[in-house]
C-alpha cells in the first residue's frame, strides 16, 4: 500500500464523477469492485443511507441508489460501510502489527509519537508493500538518543533521556529534524515524559522547526494538567500545530481538567488536537524514565504493573529483575469513568498507541476501534455511530492534510476519494483481545478495502 511520504505528494489527478450516470453505463468492464446495499456513513457530508458504491483504480467511482455491476461484488446488506480508520498513533509498524490492526478496520497506520531519526531508511524497509497505508514522523526521542549516544532500542535508557543537552547538541538535533522532514516525515514526534533531561527551552527550539515547516508536533507531554498547559502555551508562542497524544493516559483521573486546557486553546483559535484510546491501562518500556523512581513504589503500585510476555502481575523483586532485562509492561490504574470521559469528548480522536512484538502486546493494538464501536456506541450509547466514525476517520485526516495533501482523499466517502473502506456489522462488532492475550482479532469487521484492494474478506 502507499506510504504517506510528503516528498511524493501533490500529483494532480483528474477525477470523473459518475454519480449521476445511469446504472447500465456503469458496467462490469468499468468497476473493479462493487459494494451493494450497505448503510453508507460519511462523517464529512453527513451521508447516512443504504446505497451502492463502485470502485475503480483505487478510487471511489460512484455512489448511487441504482444497481451496479463490476468485476467483483460484495453484498453489504445489513452492514455499515464507512471510511477506513486512520490511526495516528501506532507503534506496531511491522507486518505482524499491520495484519492485526487491519482486522480492526484500520487502513492507515502512522507512527507519529516516537517516530524515527532515519526517515528514508524507515520507508525503504517497507517499500515491498504492506497491507495498510503507513507513515512516520521524525522523532525528537530517537534524534536525541543518536546525538547523545544512548543505545536504547526504542526509548532512552540512559543519557538520551536524562542528560541536559548542550547548545551544540541542540543545534545538531535541529539539523537532524530538518533532514527528516526533507526526507518525507509526516510530522514531528516528541516524548517529553521519556526525556526528563530535556528542558522546555529545548522543546521550544524543536517546535520552532515544526512551526517553520507547518507540520504537526505529536507530543507525549509530561506533568499532567500543568504540563499540557505549558506545552500548549509554548506551541502558541512559536506558532506550531500541536497534537497531544493519549490524553487519557497523560490526564489520568484529571482528564476533564486536562481536556479543558485543550478546549480553551481550540476556542481561542489555536491549532491543537488530541486523541485517546479506550482502555484503562497503558503500556511502555519498563526501562524508561517513567520508572526511574521505582524503588520507592509501594506494594500496591508494583501490583498495578503486568509483564506483557507472561501476563504476571509484578512485585518489587520481579519489577527489578525485568527492569534490568528490559521489555514491555502494562500499567493498570485508570478508572472506567476517566476512560469514558476521554472517548466521548467532542475534541478527541481515537488512536490506539498500539505495539506488538513477537506475538505479544497490549489489547489496544487489536481492538481499539471495535471496542469504541461495540461498547461505547452500541452497548452504552455514549456516542452516536456517526460521532464515533468521525473520531476515527475525518478528524485524523484533517489533522494531517495541511502538511500531507494525500489525507484530503482519506477519511471520507465521496466520489474521487481513495477507496480506503471498512464494512462492519454494527450488531456484532466487538474487541476480543485481552491483557493476557492481546493478539486476538476483533469480530464484526467483515471487509476492509485499502486503495481499492480487498485485504480482509468475510472477517
Amino acid at each position: 500500500m502507499e506510504m504517506l511520504n510528503r516528498l511524493v505528494l501533490g500529483t494532480t489527478l483528474v477525477l470523473l464523477s459518475l454519480a449521476g450516470c445511469d446504472s447500465d453505463e456503469i458496467g462490469r468492464d468499468e468497476l473493479d469492485l462493487v459494494i451493494s446495499g450497505s448503510r453508507i456513513m460519511d462523517p464529512e457530508s453527513g451521508l447516512d443511507a443504504v446505497m451502492n458504491l463502485g470502485i475503480k483504480e483505487g478510487r471511489i467511482e460512484v455512489i448511487t441508489d441504482q444497481d451496479l455491476s463490476g468485476k467483483n461484488f460484495i453484498d453489504g446488506s445489513g452492514l455499515v460501510l464507512a471510511p477506513g480508520f486512520i490511526d495516528l498513533h501506532e507503534h506496531a509498524q511491522s507486518d505482524e502489527g499491520y495484519r492485526l490492526m487491519v482486522r480492526d478496520g484500520v487502513t492507515t497506520a502512522l507512527e507519529l509519537e516516537v517516530g524515527t531519526r532515519d526517515v528514508s531508511g524507515w520507508y525503504d524497509q517497507r517499500r515491498d508493500g504492506q497491507v495498510v497505508n503507513y507513515g512516520v514522523s521524525v522523532g525528537h526521542i530517537p534524534v536525541r538518543m543518536a546525538v547523545m549516544g544512548d543505545e536504547g532500542s526504542f526509548l532512552p535508557t540512559g543519557v538520551g533521556g536524562s542528560a541536559v543537552a548542550t547548545d551544540e547538541q541542540i543545534a545538531e538535533m535541529i539539523l537532524m529534524l530538518e533532514q527528516g522532514l526533507s526526507q518525507g516525515a509526516v510530522a514531528m514526534g516528541f516524548g517529553m515524559a521519556y526525556t526528563p533531561g530535556a528542558t522546555y527551552q529545548e522543546f521550544r527550539s524543536m517546535l520552532e522547526v515544526a512551526a517553520s515547516a507547518r507540520v504537526s508536533s505529536h507530543i507525549h507531554i509530561r506533568g499532567g494538567v500543568e504540563g499540557v498547559r505549558r506545552t500548549v502555551d509554548i506551541a502558541a508562542e512559536v506558532g506550531a500545530p500541536l497534537h497531544v497524544v493519549h490524553a487519557n493516559s497523560s490526564g489520568g483521573e484529571e482528564i476533564t481538567d486536562f481536556l479543558a486546557v485543550i478546549e480553551r486553546a481550540v476556542s481561542s483559535g489555536q491549532d491543537v488536537s488530541t486523541e485517546v484510546y479506550p482502555y484503562g491501562a497503558g503500556m511502555t518500556e519498563i526501562g524508561s524514565a517513567l520508572f526511574d523512581d521505582w524503588e520507592n513504589y509501594t506494594d500496591l503500585q508494583f501490583g498495578m504493573h503486568q509483564w506483557v510476555a507472561t501476563g504476571e502481575r509484578l512485585n518489587r523483586e520481579s519489577f527489578g529483575e525485568y527492569r534490568n532485562v528490559g521489555g514491555k509492561v502494562i500499567i493498570h490504574g485508570r478508572s472506567e469513568q476517566a476512560t469514558r470521559t476521554g472517548v466521548v469528548h467532542p475534541l478527541t480522536m481515537i488512536a490506539s498507541d498500539g505495539f506488538v512484538e513477537e506475538g505479544k502486546g497490549h489489547p489496544r493494538t487489536a481492538g481499539t476501534f471495535s471496542k469504541v464501536l461495540g461498547r461505547y456506541v452500541r452497548d452504552e450509547g455514549s456516542l452516536t455511530l456517526m460521532e464515533a466514525l468521525r473520531k476515527m476517520t475525518l478528524m485524523p485526516a484533517q489533522r494531517l492534510e495541511r502538511a500531507v495533501p494525500q489525507m484530503e482523499n482519506k477519511g471520507r466517502i465521496r466520489v474521487g476519494a481513495d477507496a480506503d473502506l471498512v464494512v462492519f456489522n454494527p450488531v456484532e462488532i466487538k474487541d476480543q483481545s485481552t491483557y493476557e492475550d492481546g493478539m486476538v482479532p476483533s469480530s464484526g469487521v467483515k471487509f476492509v478495502v485499502v486503495n481499492g484492494e480487498l485485504v480482509v474478506e468475510r472477517g
